[in-house]
């Protein structure tokens, strides 16, 4: 598909950075990596509306001085920023931007709050899944992408980030998209870079210096937010990586190489597959990390049919970033807001759309 991809000269980044607060590293806590997502960025919006709820809470609980240090998200109106950005530069007024979506979407209040956003600034947008994009999109004789008649600038990709998501219908819809001039968010060069072979590179020492040249404390932020994290490739190395995790397999988690949560082995689990593997190319299909250990707090999770009884959770806090390059240059790279996510501290696996987990906020101290 690369080979036959058309390279925009407008490229359009929503990714989102998961982090937990890994108490295993010194008191206090840092934040880790858990994973980008550069396609299966949700949950935005959502949290807008966390905030003003907890601060009510606090108000009618007598805690007035914490309301100030729960911070807003406003994930809509900065995501529809970009978005509007990117509809701009595509300079055509009468285009909308496509959102591309499941049958069953878990979380389309996100996406109405964010429709609704770019209707008040003057752009239309599409949303429909891959089956009706492939009954109604063509290519123009220049390569511009209609659906159901009308242009398309902007294909927001909210379905498609793992093989599963695709028959071959969908694999010649998303060719048809990838050849059109509409801009991808993501392209499928982005796409690929959210798998976690591309995170595991990223950690290697020497690579994030080929991207801040002269700027060594730049690295070193980063640097301090990764885990470790080893290849399973056909080499010594990943045959040294699989031994150390075979060896203590309590250290470390297996993580498919795709994007997206969930999936992972744990323990008894861990080397179960990687016995199955064993050195042969399916153990490259994988990726090694080494384990959180995230900070354990005691709270209360309001869940439709389960008693809101206090218990020991885990937080897991996402940071939005947009970014626009067009024509080689970067004309946007901003922070566009935050999701926080708590669950059950038992529950290794497994998020908001399994039922487990809840959307959360911050008390900055």
């Amino acid at each position: 598909m690369l080979s036959e991809c058309r390279a925009s000269p407008i490229v359009l980044g929503i990714n989102r950075s998961d982090y937990m607060l890994d108490e295993s590293e010194v008191q206090g806590g840092l934040l880790k990596l858990v994973e980008i997502n550069t396609f299966a960025a949700g949950a935005f919006g959502t949290s807008d509306t966390i905030a003003p709820l907890h601060r009510h809470v606090l108000r009618l609980a007598g805690l007035e001085g914490l309301r100030s240090s729960v911070p807003d998200s406003n994930s809509t109106v900065r995501l529809a920023s970009a978005l509007q950005r990117a509809w701009e530069l595509y300079a055509r007024p009468q285009a909308a931007i496509l959102f591309l979506v499941d049958d069953v979407e878990m979380i389309f209040f996100s996406h109405f709050k964010l429709i609704n956003e770019l209707r008040e600034r003057g752009i239309s947008s599409i949303r429909n899944n891959f089956e009706f994009v492939h009954k109604t999109g063509r290519l123009s004789s220049d390569d511009r992408l209609f659906v159901d008649g009308r242009e398309v600038a902007v294909v927001f990709f909210r379905d498609g980030y793992v093989p599963g998501h695709y028959t071959e219908e969908s694999w010649a819809t998303r060719l048809l998209m990838e050849r059109s001039r509409a801009i991808k968010c993501p392209d499928i060069a982005t796409h690929l870079a959210g798998t976690k072979k591309v995170q595991q590179v990223l950690a290697r020492p020497g690579v994030l210096e080929r991207f801040f040249p002269e700027q060594p404390q730049v690295v070193q932020q980063i640097r301090a937010t990764f885990v470790g994290s080893y290849t399973l490739d056909q080499c010594p190395e990943g045959d040294r990586a699989a031994a150390m995790a075979m060896d203590s397999p309590d250290r470390y988690v297996l993580k498919p190489q795709r994007e997206g949560g969930g999936h992972n082995f744990f323990d008894a689990d861990l080397v179960r597959v990687l016995e199955e593997v064993g050195a042969g190319r399916g153990r490259a299909s994988y990726v090694l990390m080494e384990r959180l250990r995230p900070r354990v707090e005691r709270n209360v999770l309001l869940r439709r049919d389960t008693p809101p009884e206090p218990c020991d959770v885990v937080g897991e806090l996402g940071v939005f970033g947009a970014y626009i390059r067009a024509e080689g240059e970067m004309v946007l790279n901003v922070v566009a807001g935050h999701v926080m996510r708590t669950k059950p501290a038992e529950h290794r696996q497994g998020g908001v759309n399994q039922g487990l987990a809840v959307f959360d906020n911050l008390i900055l101290c």
